[in-house]
């Protein structure tokens, strides 16, 4: 199996083949690549405060096409050059604003979301992850919450089927009043038929399923039949730990729930969900904090232990 991380805290615009050539020489096969920092969540959260788009414009998803392409040559050479594959991709969260002027909206709709499918494309990255609507609160229920995100999807999905490219639902929290509950795509029954539902529509894998692990944790999912419910949908994971308090993309085994060191994340659960399904794609790590956790020059040794993770979570699952 192959081993993947997320590209934040590693690759920098300014040279990314040293990047990749970090994420090699860690152990890593493969790189879950961000687009997040090229639209910044707290530049869209503060349009909907400020009630102007301004501050979102002028960017990297305002560029051509060509353009694009240029500016993301030195990192598809980069990774060749490494030997690392970019299997899966973020697209920007979030893709939907509440209380942001409709501009904000339209231009995350029209301009951002099919600009990432086509970067993706560029990188021959077979899934890009697209965080659902958290709207539930706002408009009374999940189905409701549920009916935004399928619209904006399917928006997408004939760009999608053009490029090859699988968008990525993913199990995500929210919060009321101060507490951590069930986001978008908890349920693994419903993202089943929705997910079979949209395919069977589009004659094509418009969409599939990424798993986080450190979302379910927060929430009390239990991974084993979640995982085997979801079954060949599963396509990409995030892989990270936390107190089951906050989401702090650790690495796995941080964290205990009690002094007899019984893990707070249930790691048998998960591997044993991925080897009933026969997962067969990356197990890849999205614990960029990490590298900023330890001191700089530990970090390297921080980024080859996860890989090791990666390899003994490998192990378990093949046999």
């Amino acid at each position: 199996m192959r081993i993947g991380v997320q590209s934040l805290n590693i690759i920098h615009d300014e040279n990314p083949a040293a990047g990749f050539k970090r994420i090699a020489a860690a152990g890593f096969d493969c790189c879950d690549f961000g687009q997040n920092g090229y639209l910044l969540n707290s530049d869209l959260y503060r349009t909907a405060l400020s009630k102007d788009s301004a501050g979102i414009r002028g960017g990297l998803f305002d560029r051509s096409e060509e353009e694009i392409a240029e500016f993301f040559r030195p990192h598809i050479e980069g990774a060749k050059a490494a030997g690392v594959v970019v299997n899966q991709m973020h697209m920007p969260y979030p893709d939907f604003v509440p209380g942001a002027p409709d501009e904000v909206n339209d231009y995350l709709k029209n301009v951002m979301a099919p600009k990432s499918l086509y970067i993706a494309s560029l990188f021959h990255c077979p899934y890009i992850v697209v965080h659902g609507f958290k709207l539930a609160h706002f408009l009374g229920s999940e189905e409701a919450e549920w009916e935004e995100t399928k619209m904006f999807l399917e928006y997408l999905a004939p760009t999608a089927k053009a490029l090859g490219v699988t968008m990525c639902i993913e199990n995500i929290y929210t919060g009321v009043g101060g507490r951590i509950i069930e986001g978008p795509c908890c349920d693994a029954v419903k993202a089943v038929r929705r997910i079979d539902d949209m395919n069977n529509k589009f004659g094509a894998e418009i969409l599939g399923f990424c798993l986080d692990t450190g979302h379910a944790n927060l929430v009390g999912i239990d991974y084993e039949p979640f995982i085997r419910t979801l079954g060949s949908r599963l396509k990409v994971l995030h892989i990270h730990d936390n107190d089951g308090i906050a989401d702090l993309h650790q690495i796995p085994y941080t964290f205990t729930r009690e002094r007899n060191n019984r893990p707070s994340t249930d790691w048998d659960g998960f591997l044993s969900g991925l080897r009933a399904i026969h997962f067969d794609g990356v197990l890849n790590f999205e614990t960029a904090p990490v590298l900023k956790s330890f001191p700089p020059e530990l970090a390297d040794d921080a980024l080859a232990f996860i890989a090791k993770i990666g390899r003994y979570f490998a192990g378990r699952i093949e046999r």
